[in-house]
């Protein structure tokens, strides 16, 4: 099983653990690399991402913790920086600031840009695609987009893609995830309309060079029945040379390996026979078993 994890969440955003409780796990549980990955600070009041105020008090905790089990594993601190059109701050600015090791990038948060207003609260322009109620997202898809699901599914993807062309990072965080409240009610993945968006997120994917992440959350969590990505993108990334790593997306302690075995049978049944790991600031190849 894979014995690395590199997306995960403490107190400091919406996890439920210490950071110190996840290293112990990570020791206990034989892991050689643990990388911590809040989401980033985000210009309105929410209950998800790190407060912009806190950053140097995680960034000096990892480095704190990174020291203290040197000989026991291997720490890095990143962050997953979730990217809204216009809104978000440029991911490299935030990885220069606070001398991150790396980023996941992501969208949780969908604008449309032909209703954003000058005036009210921003958090109330933004349609919510993740978190425990589905609810949300049908409330989101109708006050947002009319109900279109094929428009406001597009969004999505189109959002993603701005994020791939014109960010810097590493992982891409969950890249198909608008499926997961979806619950195959409003589309189903193997309509073609659906397959073009996202094998064009895929493509770009592997020209901009980036990690997929195989996200095992929504099984463990019992949000969705399946992986994110599915295992047809999993299969039509192999054959692009898509580099691929498992993820826990932990927000727990005891969830940082959840799922892992299952995630590599499925990998395996794509087509891979490796993952990456992330090593002083590089990603080197590690054989599935």
């Amino acid at each position: 099983m894979q014995n690395f994890n590199l997306h995960t969440h403490s107190i400091y955003s919406d996890g439920k653990s210490q950071p110190r409780e996840i290293v112990e796990e990570a020791v206990r549980q034989g892991l050689t690399t643990l990388g911590f990955s809040e989401h980033s600070p985000m210009p309105f009041d929410n209950t998800f991402s790190v407060k912009s105020a806190d950053m140097p008090n995680y960034v000096a905790e990892i480095a704190q913790l990174k020291e203290e089990f040197k000989d026991k594993i291997d720490i890095y601190c990143g962050l997953e920086a979730d990217y809204l059109t216009g809104v978000s701050e440029p991911f490299t600015v935030t990885k220069e600031k606070y001398r991150l090791d790396y980023l996941i990038g992501g969208v949780h948060l969908v604008l449309n840009p032909a209703l954003r207003q000058a005036q009210g609260s921003l958090a109330e322009q933004i349609w919510f695609i993740d978190g425990p109620k589905w609810e949300v997202y049908d409330e989101g898809l109708q006050k947002f987009f009319d109900g279109d699901i094929r428009r406001a599914v597009r969004r999505f993807f189109e959002q993603s893609n701005e994020m791939i062309e014109n960010e810097q990072f590493d992982i891409i965080a969950h890249f198909d995830k608008i499926k997961m409240h979806n619950r195959d009610r409003y589309f189903h993945e193997d309509e073609p309309w659906y397959r073009k968006l996202a094998l064009e997120t895929l493509d770009l994917i592997r020209e901009k060079g980036l990690v997929m992440e195989i996200n095992t959350r929504g099984i463990y969590k019992k949000r969705y029945n399946g992986f994110y990505p599915s295992p047809w993108l999993m299969e039509e990334a192999c054959k692009m040379g898509v580099p691929a790593i498992i993820s826990a997306d932990a927000h727990h302690f005891s969830e940082i390996t959840l799922e892992f075995d299952s995630a590599e049978e499925a990998l395996k049944r794509a087509g891979y026979r490796s993952v990456v790991n992330f090593k002083d600031g590089q990603w080197v190849e590690v054989p599935l078993s």
